[in-house]
Formats: C-alpha cells, sequence, structure tokens
C-alpha cells in the first residue's frame, strides 16, 4: 500500500486533515527525506504511515535553523513570546479530539486517556507562557561600597529534547514549553513507534505563529540524531526521557560540549498500603497507578506493598477489579486497557510472570497473553525480591503485590532500588505520612493518592531516575542561565 493510500485511510478517523503530517518541520518547511520509517497502530497491527528518517544535512540544518532564530525569539518580549504559546495552546484545545484520536491510533492508550493527555499537554503551554513572564532576577545587599549588585535569567541558546512513546504529546510541551518561554529553541525527536502526535503539535505552533526555527521536529534513527545534537556545542541543553541505560549513554556523550542535561529516567515505583488505611480507596488507588496507560507508565506502581493483616483482604479486593477491565482498541467505548506497544513488551510481560512463578509467586487474574501485542491485566501474589518483577520496571498490566510486616520493613524494600522516580503511600495516620514521606528516596510521593502531576508541580526523579525537574518554576531553570552583574556608582 502507498503512503499515500495510508493517508487517506488514516484521515477517517480525524476532521482536520492537515494535523496528519507524513513530512518533518524544519526551519519552517515541510521536508521528506529519502530514507523513511513505518508507523503502526499497536492494537491493530495495520500501518497507518511512514514519517522521513533524516541524515546529518537535515539535522544539521535544523540545528543551523535553530541558531538563527535564538537571536530574535530571545530578543522578544516575555508577553511576545507569551501570546504565541498562547494561541498554540488554544490550537490544541480546538483539535483536542482529532489529537487524541492520533495518539490512540499510533500509542494504542485508550481514547479517555489520550484525551486526558491532551489536556495534560497543552496545560504545560498554558502554563510556561505565563511563567515566562516571571522569570525574576534579583538584587543583592552589596558587600562592596558604591556597588549594586543583581541577577538576571538569559536563556541558555538551542535546546533539543527526545521524547517517549507512551507519552507523545505531554512530554514534547513540557519540554517544549518552557524552553520556548524562557527564550530559547528547541529541536525534538519524538520516538519512531509515536511520530505523528508531535508532528501534529508542530502544525499547530505553524499555526500559532511561533517561527519554523523556534519549535522542530525530526524523526529518525535516535542514535544517529542523538550524536550530532550532543556533539554541536550550539546545542546547550538537552531533555530526555526514556531508559537510564540511555541517558547514561548521553551523560557520557554530554561531557565534550558540557551540555546541560535534564533526564527523566527509569522508575520502580512502590505503592506502600498499610493496615489504618480505607481499603477500597486503596484499590481504587492501585488500580490508577498500576493500570494506567496499560502499565506503560514510568509512573506505574510496579510493587504494591501491603501490610501483613490486610494482605488478604486486599489480594480478594484488587484481584476482582483488575479481572475486570475491559482490554481492547482504544476507539473502542469503555475500553480501559490497550495494547502494549509491540512484541517485544509483550515477550518481557510474558517472561516476568513466568520468572515470578517459577520463584514461587501466585497468579490471581490474568497472566497471560491475549493475541497480538494485548496482555491481560495480571495480579501476581508473594512478590519477593529475587524476581523480576521486584528489580525491574516492567512497563505492562502486571501487579506484583508482597507482604511487609511493620513500617521499617516497608520502607526498606521500598528504597531497595536504583530508582527514585515516584513512590505512593496510604494511610490514615498523618504522623506515619510524614515519617514515610521523608524517609522514601523518591523524588515524588503520593499520599493517599495515585494523580499528583501537573505543571504547577516539579516533575523528577532521584538516583538512577534521573536528574533535573520538568514543570513548577524550577521548570526553567533548565533552560536559564543566571547572570550576575556588579554596577559601580559614580560619586
Amino acid at each position: 500500500m502507498s503512503a499515500q493510500a495510508m493517508k487517506r485511510d488514516f484521515s477517517k478517523d480525524i476532521t482536520e486533515t492537515r494535523l496528519w503530517r507524513e513530512r518533518v518541520w524544519v526551519a519552517g518547511e515541510w521536508i521528506s527525506a529519502d530514507e523513511r520509517i513505518a508507523v503502526t497502530d499497536p492494537a491493530s497491527g495495520k500501518p497507518l504511515g511512514f514519517v522521513p528518517s533524516v541524515d546529518q544535512t537535515i539535522i544539521h540544518r535544523a540545528i543551523d535553523a535553530a541558531a538563527d532564530a535564538q537571536v530574535l525569539w530571545s530578543r522578544m518580549t516575555p508577553d511576545e513570546r507569551a501570546d504565541r504559546l498562547l494561541a498554540w495552546y488554544d490550537g490544541m484545545c480546538s483539535h483536542r479530539e482529532d489529537l487524541a484520536r492520533i495518539m490512540t491510533l499510533e500509542e494504542g492508550k485508550p481514547l479517555g486517556e489520550a484525551q486526558g493527555e491532551i489536556d495534560y499537554a497543552a496545560s504545560f503551554i498554558r502554563w510556561f507562557a505565563e511563567e515566562g513572564r516571571r522569570a525574576y532576577g534579583e538584587v543583592i545587599p552589596s558587600h562592596l561600597p558604591d556597588r549594586r549588585l543583581s541577577t538576571m535569567r538569559t536563556p541558555i541558546g538551542v535546546t533539543a529534547a527526545i521524547t517517549p512513546w507512551n507519552f507523545p504529546s505531554a512530554m514534547v510541551t513540557r519540554k517544549a514549553a518552557a524552553a520556548l518561554a524562557a527564550g530559547c529553541p528547541m529541536i525534538v525527536r519524538p520516538a519512531s513507534e509515536t511520530p505523528f502526535s508531535a508532528l501534529a503539535l508542530a502544525w499547530l505552533a505553524e499555526q500559532a505563529g511561533i517561527p519554523g526555527g523556534v519549535f522542530q521536529v525530526i524523526t529518525g534513527e535516535g542514535r544517529v540524531i542523538a550524536a550530532e545534537l550532543m556533539k554541536d556545542v550550539r546545542v546547550r541543553a538537552l531533555s530526555f526521557t526514556g531508559s537510564t541505560e540511555v541517558g547514561k549513554t548521553l551523560i557520557r556523550q554530554s561531557a565534550d560540549t558540557v551540555k546541560r542535561l535534564t533526564l527523566e529516567l527509569g522508575g520502580n515505583a512502590p505503592f506502600i498500603i498499610f493496615d489504618d488505611t480505607d481499603l477500597d480507596a486503596a484499590v481504587e488507588g492501585a488500580i490508577a497507578a498500576k493500570f494506567q496507560t496499560s502499565g506503560e507508565d514510568c509512573l506505574a506502581a510496579n510493587r504494591i506493598l501491603v501490610h501483613r493483616s490486610v494482605y488478604d483482604s486486599f489480594l480478594d479486593r484488587f484481584s476482582k477489579a483488575t479481572a475486570n477491565l475491559r482490554v481492547g482498541h482504544g476507539l473502542e467505548h469503555g475500553i480501559q486497557i490497550g495494547p502494549l506497544i509491540n512484541d517485544r513488551a509483550v515477550a518481557k510481560a510474558e517472561a516476568h510472570v513466568e520468572n515470578a512463578v517459577q520463584r514461587g509467586a501466585r497468579v490471581l487474574t490474568g497472566g497471560q497473553s491475549l493475541g497480538g501485542n494485548f496482555y491481560a491485566p495480571t495480579v501476581i501474589a508473594d512478590l519477593s525480591p529475587e524476581m523480576a518483577l521486584f528489580q525491574e520496571e516492567t512497563f505492562s498490566p502486571i501487579a506484583a503485590v508482597m507482604p511487609f510486616e511493620d513500617e521499617e520493613e516497608a520502607i526498606r524494600l521500598a528504597n531497595d532500588t536504583e530508582y527514585g522516580l515516584v513512590a505512593y503511600c496510604y494511610t490514615s495516620s498523618l504522623a506515619r505520612a510524614n515519617r514515610v514521606a521523608e524517609r522514601l528516596e523518591y523524588g515524588m510521593v503520593g499520599i493517599n493518592c495515585a494523580k499528583l502531576t501537573g505543571p504547577p508541580i516539579p516533575f523528577g526523579g532521584v538516583k538512577q531516575s534521573g536528574q533535573g525537574r520538568e514543570g513548577s518554576h524550577h521548570g526553567l531553570d533548565e533552560y536559564t542561565e543566571i547572570k550576575y552583574t556588579c554596577l559601580a556608582l559614580p560619586e
């Protein structure tokens, strides 16, 4: 089937067909390339279309365009930049349904979740449009006579982002909106599995009047693009969301040009349930924390730790709720669990379950492939530290549960990982909530809640889950430098 034919098939699902782009957005032009990458619907296995696999010439052209655009964009007032960003935000809101359908088709998540992500993604543009107006400096009381000391924030320069497939819109806007608000252009390389969401955002940015060199989207082989971005001294900062292994490679590659890196890497989130909590609320929270985005989420609860006295009761309620989750194509009504992204993800899920069962775990529900890229929502009881499910981020709809005896053991088990992105804790004791939150070695902690992200919060982890923070007023820190000025006053 030709690319043009696939475009017609794809466009049946959206109203504004210009959102669907099979070219990259570079230097204010939509351009193609000789090499192309096929994009497939993970639910049906059917092809959606192709995107370019850009070569070094196009990558360098994007960097050149960003460097040229930096001068004008950085000299705009914060209000002028905010106006362009708010027009971009309005475009996302106006095309919410189309953007969500594009996301569901290429990523697989249920349409309701995709709609929620579009709202989430747009909210970062609105937040940073306003936050850019508040990039304040400070006046410092002088230790020197006849001096006035002050600081200002200045744009760091050309920036880049490498974004993942599981949140193909939100991870673009959370990075790009902050960079643009700070006065920096950004080049985005989206995941090859889900490029159409990012390209649709580029078209909306074009319509919003954001100059072509200020926001660009290039697609292709990640290692090739990353290598060119990392070795070019003009690219001053890079934000990456993905695996810890790739993050470490980027750290090594950044050394020669001393780039600023913002890294959101792997997770292994504990979900702690104490015996004094509302068990129904804990079950509801665990379902939300585990199974959103079909478990393919760095914030997903990976190890559910339950106090021994309520362990059996929790397992009974939780496994029944899990068994009732509806699995299917994300565009079907009422679907709660979509496909995994590819067959490798299914194979990993199968291997994790097999490994756990061999080491004494029990499968209470699910535990098998449903054909294609679909995997049944699964509850594994009697998790133990030697199992792969305890040690690794499963990135699938597999909920692994284990008991603990007391608070000390819960904290020890929760912290027994090289990762530290997010942790959850359910308890009715305010004192315990504060104690546990302080001792958990994680960048974010949710107490009695599963939903904790949004534009006002500093998103990020500790240990091998990354460095830097995205969102909140700290999000601008990643794309600005503090310049100090010492002014001598004449007599």
